[in-house]
């Protein structure tokens, strides 16, 4: 007969439990298995924290291109009354010197999770930040913010940069 696991010693970062803290369903389980449970993680949360956004070089320069991303788990709290927003952004852009760095973006966007701010900022602040990183040829943010009261309120920001002729189609169309 197998040994009850009753240590209460954690296997790993997170929180440990005992056996006799299992319903009685569970500690049949018990010995099979040890249970670790956590949801702490201090290692991703000071990562969202930190976060920064991070460019590299683009290597394609002899031919203009479209970058996209969706990106449909972002989450903010309305600056009013503290409750949830949750949008699907959609970022598109024809680079020029630099790219964005894809695991910098997903952090800086879970930055907004915890922050107060109004639709219209997110889409403007995000347009802002992303233009002064990477300097494109353009770019267009749209966040698409899920109902709330009854309104739907998508958000569009563009950017075109003063180099480019006045002729020149947009690529984003």
């Amino acid at each position: 007969m197998a040994k009850k696991n009753t240590s209460t010693k954690p296997r790993s970062l997170g929180k440990s439990i005992t056996r006799t803290d299992l319903p009685k369903a569970v500690k049949a389980d018990w010995d099979d298995a040890a249970i670790t449970l956590s949801t702490l993680r201090p290692e991703g949360q000071k990562m969202i924290e930190e976060a920064r956004l991070m460019r590299f070089g683009n290597r394609t320069k002899h031919r203009k291109y479209v970058i996209e991303f969706t990106c449909p788990e972002f989450t903010c709290l309305c600056p009013a009354s503290g409750f949830p927003d949750f949008a699907t952004l959609y970022i598109r852009y024809v680079p020029k010197d630099w790219c964005v760095e894809l695991k910098s973006l997903k952090l800086y966007i879970n930055k907004f999770r915890n922050q107060g701010v109004f639709h219209e900022d997110v889409v403007n602040v995000f347009l802002d930040e992303l233009v002064e990183l990477l300097d494109p040829w353009e770019m267009e943010i749209i966040g698409d913010f899920t109902v709330r009261g009854n309104i739907k309120t998508i958000i569009k920001g563009r950017h075109r940069h003063p180099q480019m002729k006045p002729s020149e189609a947009s690529l984003l169309t």
